[in-house]
Formats: C-alpha cells, structure tokens, sequence
C-alpha cells in the first residue's frame, strides 16, 4: 500500500458541499484534503445558473452567518438579483441571483487554493477503508492511499452516474463529466443502504438565435440585495432575463412522443424531484394547462448559453429541437448542449446522525445529493455542517447540531435524518414550523454566535455582528421610550404622513403601524442613528411582535423535548410497553432526544409517553 499523505479530514467531492466542508475543516485547524474528478469543475453549477430562491435564499444567509463560503462569492460574481415574494410577508421572502458560472467556480476555486490547511488534488476515490468500523482512508484509481481521521462524502450526482437523452444511455456525470462507478460497490460492502435517484436539465441555446422581442424582459431589483451580511455594496445588475411560454403545439409534440420518454418507457428507474419536473412530466401531470412559462437565463456574461428554466427533458435529440421551435422567440434556437437526465446512486439519509456522521461508521460523514438532497444550497448548508462535526471530532469539541427552531437548515437535516425522503429533497418554506421566527433577514442575530463560538467567524465578521446589535439594542431602547401628545408632536407626525396621538405610549407603538419606518421617527424623535441594516432589523420585528412572540413560546415548548436526550444505548426492542412498529422504527433510526423521537413517522404520541417515562425511571 502506498501511503501518499496523512490528513486530519478528506472530502471526496468538490460541488457546493465539498467546498463548503473543506473550508470549514480548514479554517478550524484540520489539515485538509479536497479532492474532486476535476479542478476545472471545482464549485461547478451543473444545472441553472443562480444562487438561492424561496427558502433556498434561507439557508444562503445561514450558511453566511455561520462562516461560510458561498453568500460571499455569490455577491461577488452574481450578474442579476431579485427578491422573491415581495408581495407577501418577510417569513417568506427570498434572494435569488443569477450567477455567472464561470466567474463563480473560479473565485470559489481561488478562495480555496489560498485557504491555509486546505490542499486540492484532482483524484477519483475508489474505496472507502474502515477498520473496526471507524474511518481510516480513502483509495484512489491511481493507487495511491490518503489516511484520515474523518472522511465527508460529497460526491454529488456522480455515484454510478448514468446520462439519459432518450434512447442514448452512457455513464458520466453532469456536463460530460466522469461518473465514480467504483465508490457504489465500495460503499454497499460497507453496508451502507443506496437508494437511486434521478435528475434532470434543460437544453441550454445560443443566445445568437433568439429573438427576445417576442419575449418578456425580466430585469434585476436595486439597492441592497445580498446573501452575505458582509457585503455593504449595493448589488450590481449587469444582465436581463426572459420569460415566454410553451403552448399548444409544443404539448402536442411532447404527447405525439411520449412513448420515447425515458420516464414513460422504463429506461429511467431512479426515483424524480416532485418539486422540478421534466416538460414531458408536467404534460402527464397537468394534462389541463394551456401553457407552461419558461425563463431564458444567461449561463453567463462571456458566453452566448442560455438555460432554459422550466424546460428539463430527456426526450430524443430531435424531439428537443421541435417542441424548441414551436416556443415564441425559439423558433429558430440552435441547441448547444441538449437536456438530459442523470440517474445516480445516494445513501439513504436515516443511516445518519444529525451530525451527519453515519451511525455505524465513525468518523464517516455525508452530505448534499448524495444524502439525497437537491440543490446546490442544501448542499452547501449540509457541507458547512458536515466540515464543522468533522474537525469537531478531529479536535475534540462539541459538534454542531441546530434545531428546527433556529435554522432551516436544521429544519433540512432533521427532515433527512428523522423522515429520510424517497425523492430528491427540495427545502422549502412551508417545511419550516417556524418560518416567522426564520426570515432571512436575522440570520446572523440566530446563528453568528455559533460562528463566533466554534472559530469560524473573522474578526471583521464578529466587530459587523456586534455592532449591528449593539445598534438594534440602541434603538430598542430608544423606541421603548413613551411620548405624550401634544400639539408639536402631532404637528411632525401629521408632516411625516403619521398619524397623531391621543394618548401617551412608547414610541414603538408607532412603528406598527403601515408605512412607518425608523427614520420617519428617528428626524421626529431625535432617535439614535443606526444602518439601513439594522433599522430594518428593527421594524420587521416590532411590526409582527405579537406574532413573534407567540411562535417563539411554542419553540420554547417544543425545545424542551429536543433538550431531553435518549442514551445511545437504548435497547428499544426489549421495551414491551412500545408498540411494535415503534420499537422496530426507534431501532432503525436511533433518535438523538424525544423530540427528534417524536417526529419519527410511526411513532405514537403514547410511544412518547412511555419513553419519557423510561428516561425519568432510569436516568
């Protein structure tokens, strides 16, 4: 065996959760292996061009606030932002930006080849080498062997990864890439259960064949539109996108060819995201709808590739072509790289702690698609987790483990690890029970002192955090001091377009109701000048204060289950006074405390109950 290096932590894979785990592993002091099937194709967007989106902009915020990498470059090097669901409450608004490809994998790549403790080698992992059921190393196609201490999966869609354009079956993964079909068979003898999933991507066109007049423009919002809580630049809008839809003819093509459809001929097997359809699936779904809209997106500023949002499809090279043309303002579209679909392999997340170390391998983590994710921003929220537990157990500190009620991404490992998931798992804001308490925009007050405590937060990020809070608390402060009317009061108010008082109350009464914004009071009230940032911070949570507070009781409540550990040891099965299918599911996914227990789908409210009972009897 020939040994080529010795590492604290090794990630096999490079995507958006081996990137985010490697910086975290390095920046906590591991020295740190990388590795991916191509350095060109480091932090590589596979399918559409953009960053965040509904809930998806969530988890970019939390992984910012938590140190991480992908806010920050997506600032950077994003071409067009929009805040999404503008016409609804705060809980549910959302950043999406469209990111040039190019630009973002190679400042990502920058960022990680200048990252101390952090080396980059271009390999294909073979086998996984465990002894005693703890990690010891990783085996590569060239021979070579790394030692580790703590090993993250991160490979993606590319375990046994097999590319579907209609009768046109190879292995590979994303854009011509290799597929790792080794690791499959490698991961099986380790016992670890795989399930096979499948997605897809659109054809993507020459922007030089399209003819926009027939399409709807789509342009960027201004002003300050950022992932990272670092970034003080107002967001930099250097491209358009458009909108038109399919119709009737280009259904009637997709029916006419639906026998050459992968999905409806039997050569896909692996199970499709519900939430990101084919064409040729929404035509099956929705059989009713007149039209379906679709969204040309610029991959990029140097290239003339469009995406076409809307459209994944594995049907036949020439089916792709003419339901294409029948698309107003695609008549004449020249497909430079057709849609396909991609099966691959992924482990069955409910073999995980929520650490994401798997249960019976130590030192053996995952994360992103292959735990059975989609998306580039559950990856990288998964990968950030997956870096931290794993220098956690490299340096012996507590691991990190955020709960539902502070964090959609604990809202997404605890679904992964709690409900496991038999399709691609796509976050989303209604899985969130606490989404008021959730908006993106405190994300930093609910988790940069995690940051701070594990050592992930830099100085700038920690004198920022601060700062802004000791701004909040000013003017909270301020705003809980009362006012009573008189005659200049009413004056200025009336001026500000406020209406006037008729009894004394703090002037933060005032801020609930419409259109009253701090700065209006501040020039009325002499009141402590604070950021765009942090006055915002301030309105939103006095403006729903009451819904706040009511939420923030019942994740109190509910909390108190999640403090209420269950030993590691538990043997369910000798529990008579459980019901069968609980002590079976209790076995299986061997919950962290009561309230990871009480989530498990086959556990009763009375399984609860004796549980507890069991934890003050034998505690």
């Amino acid at each position: 065996m020939f040994v080529a290096g010795k590492y604290d932590v090794i990630i096999i894979g490079a995507g958006h959760a081996g990137v985010e785990a490697g910086l975290a592993a390095a920046r906590l002091g591991c020295q740190t292996l990388l590795t991916t099937l191509s350095l060109e194709n480091l932090a590589m967007m596979p399918c559409n061009p953009s960053i965040g989106g509904s809930a998806k902009g969530h988890l970019v915020r939390e992984v910012d606030a938590l140190g991480g990498e992908m806010g920050i470059i997506a600032d950077k090097t994003c071409i067009q932002f929009r805040t999404l669901n503008t016409g609804k409450g705060f809980a549910v608004q959302a950043l999406r930006a469209q990111a040039d490809k190019k630009i973002y994998q190679a400042a990502m790549k920058n960022v990680c080849e200048n990252t101390p403790n952090l080396d980059l080698k271009q390999l294909l992992i073979e086998n996984i080498l465990v002894e005693e059921n703890k990690i010891v190393g990783v085996t590569c196609e060239t021979g070579e062997t790394f030692l580790a201490k703590a090993v993250i999966l991160a490979s993606g869609t590319y375990l046994s990864g097999r590319i579907i354009i209609g009768e046109s079956i190879f292995d590979g993964g994303p854009n011509g890439q290799r597929a790792a079909i080794k690791l499959s068979a490698a991961l099986k003898n380790l016992g670890v259960r795989l399930m096979r999933f499948k997605t897809g991507t659109p054809a993507r066109v020459d922007a030089r064949t399209l003819d926009f007049s027939k399409m709807e423009i789509q342009r960027g919002d201004e002003g300050m539109q950022n992932f990272s809580f670092m970034t003080d630049a107002p967001v930099d809008n250097k491209i358009c996108c458009y909108l038109t839809y399919t119709n009737e003819r280009t259904h009637e093509i997709l029916r006419k060819n639906l026998h050459r459809a992968p999905m409806a001929n039997g050569i896909i097997e692996g199970v499709g995201p519900r939430y990101c359809p084919s064409i040729e699936s929404k035509i099956i779904r929705f059989p009713d709808k007149e039209r379906h809209q679709l969204f040309l997106e610029p991959e990029g500023l140097n290239t003339t590739e469009y995406y076409v949002q809307g459209m994944s499809t594995s049907m036949p090279a020439d089916v792709q072509v003419e339901f294409l043309h029948t698309i107003p303002g695609l008549e004449n579209a020249k497909i430079m790289r057709h849609g396909y679909a991609i099966e691959y392999d992924c482990i069955d997340p409910l073999q995980l702690k929520p650490t994401l170390e798997f249960k019976n391998i130590a030192g053996f983590f995952s994360a992103g698609q292959s735990n059975g994710s989609s998306g580039y921003e559950e990856a990288a929220a998964q990968g950030l987790i997956a870096g931290i537990n794993a220098a956690a157990l490299v340096k012996k500190f507590e691991p990190l483990i955020l709960k539902r009620s502070e964090s959609y991404i604990g809202v997404l490992i605890d679904d992964l690890v709690t409900k496991g998931t038999a399709e691609p798992y796509r976050m989303m804001t209604s899985r969130a029970e606490y989404r008021l308490l959730l908006r993106q925009d405190n994300a930093d007050l609910r988790l940069t002192p995690y940051a701070i405590k594990i050592g992930l937060a830099a100085p700038e990020r920690i004198k920022k955090f601060k700062t802004k809070l000791a701004e909040i608390n000013s003017a909270t402060e301020s705003l809980n001091q009362k006012i009573t009317p008189n005659v200049e009061i009413n004056q200025k108010l009336a001026a500000a377009g406020i209406g006037e008082i008729k009894t004394s109350m703090p002037i933060a009464e005032l801020m609930r109701r419409p259109n009253v914004t701090y700065q209006k009071l501040r020039e009325i009230f002499n009141l402590p000048e604070i950021s765009a940032f942090a006055a915002s911070q301030v309105e939103i949570s006095l403006f729903y204060e009451g819904y706040i507070k009511k939420q923030s009781e019942l994740a109190e409540k509910l909390d108190r289950l999640e403090d209420k550990i269950i030993p590691e040891n538990i043997d369910y099965m000798s529990m008579q006074n459980l019901r069968v299918e609980a002590r079976e599911k209790l076995t299986e996914i061997r919950p962290r405390s009561i309230g990871q227990a009480a989530r498990i789908s086959g556990v009763s409210p009375a399984d609860i109950s004796v549980l507890l009972v069991w934890l003050e009897t034998f505690k």
